[in-house]
């Protein structure tokens, strides 16, 4: 098949879909499928085995997004199938304009988001699928649905997930849960080396993701601020950074964005990662740390429980309590018992998440969606 990937992130990106993309994309180009790829980028994205297409973010925003529509028409028009990870209403567009068949996977509620950043929605992804909301929230709503009900099939990572789509309108039986994978995992330090390379002694823990209000990374500040004898390494970058950076207490280090390896090694030299997000959907950064090893510590959000089982691979706590987070914390490092089961079960826990196995559903979804 002629498989063409839509994302809007691309590596040195960071974020889920500038890890998931790639992946995807390589692994079916692997299995001998001609992959194509749409995004956009700051500079021209590094040389890949395959195609890469992309536009400049440096455009003014309607300019952009129309040149995304083009590139991903002119792209799709002799594909058998589109999969797009994210750009999902551009591409919905440019596959109607080259009458392409659409797959789509769902990381979350555009409609929610942008009501988020633009003010016109507090609540929680839940409550905002049947609230009353105005005018301008209700446009996202419907656009939103439009484009998810013209998809050929839709895959959500989480049950969860899957049900917020199922209420958009969407046949239950055109959405399927499939997880994201674990990370193809490179040659690791040991614990003891990682944690020399980032500078740290004592007890770490490793946040990495997009630096945004969805993380409630002021809630995981105030939880760390008392604990004297815990670092917080904190990777990624984003729209809050510059808050976060003045808001952070002495013992928080903002690292900017890294490299995934980077990311890996980081998750390998902390104790535990640390997730204090207000609503997630399935966080492909939780994978990565369980599967080098370093169990979580995370709000009971969304997907979350999903991945993270409460005394099994980590500890969980209801979001928006710091106090809850601390306490936790504790605990974590008050147990040795306790640590040491949670670090023994956390590479087992996510091996149902296998390449492998993920990537055999995935081609089978696209092979029934394509022309």
């Amino acid at each position: 098949m002629k498989i063409v990937v839509v994302s809007g992130i691309w590596p040195p990106d960071v974020g889920g879909p500038a890890t998931h993309a790639p992946e995807v994309a390589a692994a079916l180009a692997a299995r001998g499928h001609q992959v194509e790829v749409v995004t956009t980028a700051d500079a021209p994205p590094a040389v890949d085995s395959f195609r890469i297409r992309y536009v400049r973010r440096s455009l003014p925003p309607g300019a952009r997004h129309a040149a995304v529509v083009l590139r991903v028409a002119e792209a799709a028009r002799d594909a058998d199938v589109v999969y797009a990870a994210s750009m999902i209403g551009r591409s919905t567009v440019g596959c109607a304009l080259a009458r392409a068949p659409l797959v789509v996977k769902v990381s979350g509620d555009p409609a929610y988001e942008r009501s988020l950043r633009r003010g016109l929605y507090s609540g929680s992804l839940a409550g905002f699928q049947h609230a009353r909301v105005g005018p301008a929230a209700r446009v996202l709503r419907a656009w939103r649905s439009a484009t998810s009900s013209r998809a050929a099939h839709l895959v959500a990572p989480s049950e969860f997930l899957r049900e917020i789509v199922i209420s958009w309108g969407v046949p239950p039986d055109r959405v399927t849960v499939l997880p994201n994978a674990t990370p193809p995992l490179p040659e690791l330090p040991t614990r003891e080396e990682a944690r020399a390379r980032v500078g740290v002694t004592g007890r770490l823990l490793a946040f990495a993701g997009r630096l945004t209000a969805a993380k409630a990374l002021d809630v995981a500040f105030a939880a760390v601020a008392g604990l004297e004898d815990v670092t917080l390494l904190v990777a990624g970058d984003g729209e809050e950074r510059a808050r976060l950076a003045a808001s952070a207490p002495g013992n928080v280090r903002l690292l900017g964005s890294l490299e995934r390896n980077a990311v890996l090694e980081l998750f390998r030299a902390a104790d535990a990662a640390l997730l204090s997000s207000a609503w997630e959907n399935f966080p492909h950064v939780l994978v990565e740390a369980l599967a080098v090893g370093t169990p979580v510590i995370a709000t009971r959000v969304g997907g979350i429980p999903e991945i993270v089982s409460e005394g099994e691979n980590g500890l969980l706590v209801a979001p928006g309590r710091s106090d809850e987070l601390a306490a936790a914390i504790r605990r974590f490092f008050a147990d040795d018992a306790l640590r040491e089961r949670l670090t023994a079960q956390a590479a087992p826990s996510v091996e149902r998440f296998a390449p492998e196995r993920i990537v055999d559903e995935l081609e089978a979804v696209l092979t029934r969606a394509s022309r």
